[in-house]
């Protein structure tokens, strides 16, 4: 259930209770969400999933530009819960982030109230349960950011605009897969794709010559996914909250924890056509498909399913450098994204960041830097907050690969706010990798095969790269990212690779000033959930 408006009661006084520091002049919009456990059958056999108001996959957040959201969230589940918002970059305010690194889990059979702000942000994202293995049982649903009506958008409003999920998934429940990992196991490969959480029949309607907006999310465990449509070709024209350059595309790679936005125009003859999912660098490709109906349809989709790449990785690599920011183009804010000229701003800082995988004590785990992550017993936004001293070490992590063997600790590399720094990800493995970092966006400036070195800077995009909040990793490959720490906060990067992110392929980047000026950070929201070591304490003063 959501309304839009200015009052509302218990919810709309606490948010006025969080020192004002939401915009009063920017709509608020409610949410009151119930999260259950209930039958879902998505591969044909029964699991436990997670719904939300009784829906798989849950309901889609529609707002606009600097909207305040206030999302009630009721744990009916019996296990804590948290929810993360993909992309959404909770500036000043990563508290509310939805990791346990910054917030407190939901217990079972009690509710907390989000109180967020979509600031100077448009674009397509998702949300997601982040803790324990629950993203395997469903709980995530889309989010889209519109601009405020006097921003020029770069395309004509679609017709419709529809919300995209595809991901692979497994027949087994999380508990058993989330048992499996807690022995020390790997996965085995997922068993199907979904689309809008079916494997097949998910439906998307149209009318013959109008041109629609489909926002398409890889909301996955592991596998990145080829998407495309039967004899319609797609022109993405957003990335993650950036517009870009309007290439076409007869079918287009969406890496794990990915968001696009592409335009389709209902151009042929009105039947039924396939919409396509296959998965991409796996030995045994997997396929699902969905339904583009026209309206007045009375054919099926008939002739072979329209095939894609497989294994290809250059391929892959040369769409992703073909994806560019759209210079010209406002972004959330009239002045044209280009105005920002990220190329010229000096770096402060490089680091390098490659994955790590071992055993240790007989068990599988994965790590950056040698180091995997484990968490601490308080969350540790909280742990800087109160001052609470030995819930973790500031920079236990190195900013180059060590190349020693791999250890377990609580990850968090500093870095200081205002500076411009350049992330390295090397890849020395055989798989393709996905990382996101929560409360940023960055430039994608390059990725190439090999070893980087500082040579490498000579091919990179200083011009009009795009910037997103996820980017993949070649295999034997490294991409390079900017970034600009505008955001004070504790902010987690992480493997989008689920099982590799729960076995410890994260760290928290603690974005820091010694400022205390609410321009540079809020303090904790009022209503914030104390946990571990910060139980008992207050979030204002008696």
């Amino acid at each position: 259930m959501m309304a839009v408006g200015r009052s509302g009661g218990t919810v709309l006084l606490l948010c006025f209770s969080f020192f004002a520091l939401v915009t009063a002049e920017s709509p608020y919009r409610f949410f009151d969400w119930n999260v259950t456990y209930g039958d879902i059958y998505p591969l044909g056999v029964r699991q436990q999933g997670i719904l939300i108001n009784g829906q798989f996959p849950g309901p889609d957040i529609h707002s606009v530009t600097n909207d305040n959201l206030i999302i009630n969230v009721h744990n009916s589940l019996d296990e804590p819960f948290l929810i993360s918002w993909n992309g959404v970059q909770n500036r000043r305010n990563s508290y509310v982030d939805g990791m346990y690194g910054t917030t407190c889990p939901i217990p079972p059979r009690t509710n907390y109230t989000y109180i967020l702000q979509v600031k100077d942000q448009i674009g397509s994202f998702y949300y997601f349960p982040s803790l324990a293995f629950h993203k395997a049982a469903g709980g995530f649903g889309g989010i889209r950011i519109l601009s405020r009506p006097r921003i020029p958008v770069p395309f004509a409003d679609p017709a419709g605009d529809y919300t995209v999920l595809i991901g692979d998934w497994y027949k087994s429940n999380h508990t058993d897969l989330k048992a499996r990992l807690d022995r020390g196991r790997k996965l085995p490969s997922p068993d199907g794709i979904l689309i809008n959480g079916r494997s097949t029949g998910a439906t998307l309607n149209v009318e013959q010559g109008k041109t629609y907006r489909l926002r398409i999310s890889n909301v996955g465990l592991q596998n990145s996914l080829n998407f495309r449509i039967q004899n319609h070709r797609m022109k993405l024209v957003e990335v993650e909250g950036t517009h870009t350059m309007q290439t076409m595309f007869s079918s287009l790679d969406v890496h794990v924890g990915q968001s696009y936005s592409v335009l389709i125009t209902a151009d042929q003859s009105p039947r039924d056509y396939y919409v396509v999912a296959s998965s991409r660098f796996t030995d045994k490709i997997i396929t699902t498909t969905g339904i583009l109906r026209y309206s007045g349809s009375s054919t099926s989709a008939s002739g072979p399913i329209p095939g894609g790449p497989t294994i290809q990785i250059d391929w892959s690599l040369n769409q992703a450098r073909a994806i560019r920011t759209n210079l010209t183009a406002s972004g959330p804010r009239p002045n044209p994204q280009g105005s920002y000229h990220y190329g010229l701003i000096p770096l402060i800082r490089t680091i390098v960041f490659g994955s790590s995988a071992g055993q240790i004590n007989g068990k599988q785990r994965y790590g950056i830097n040698s180091v995997s992550f484990v968490p601490a017993d308080t969350p540790l936004k909280l742990a800087d907050f109160f001052k609470i001293s030995g819930v973790y070490k500031i920079n236990s992590i190195s900013d180059k690969p060590t190349g020693g063997g791999l250890y377990l600790d609580t990850s968090v590399l500093q870095v200081d706010y205002r500076t411009f720094i350049e992330i390295v990800f090397e890849n020395k493995e055989d798989i393709v990798q996905s990382y996101h970092l929560n409360g940023y966006s960055f430039w994608v400036v390059g990725m190439d095969g090999g070893q980087w070195n500082t040579g490498s800077r000579n091919g990179y995009n200083l011009r009009d790269a795009v910037s997103r909040s996820t980017v993949q990793v070649y295999p034997k490959s490294w991409t390079a990212i900017y970034i600009a720490l505008d955001n004070v906060g504790m902010w987690n990067l992480r493997s989008e690779f689920w099982a590799r992110q729960y076995l410890g392929q994260q760290l928290y980047l603690r974005v820091f000033t010694t400022s205390t000026s609410l321009r540079d950070e809020y303090p904790i929201p009022k209503n914030s959930r104390l946990c571990g070591r910060a139980k008992g304490r207050h979030t204002r003063p008696l």
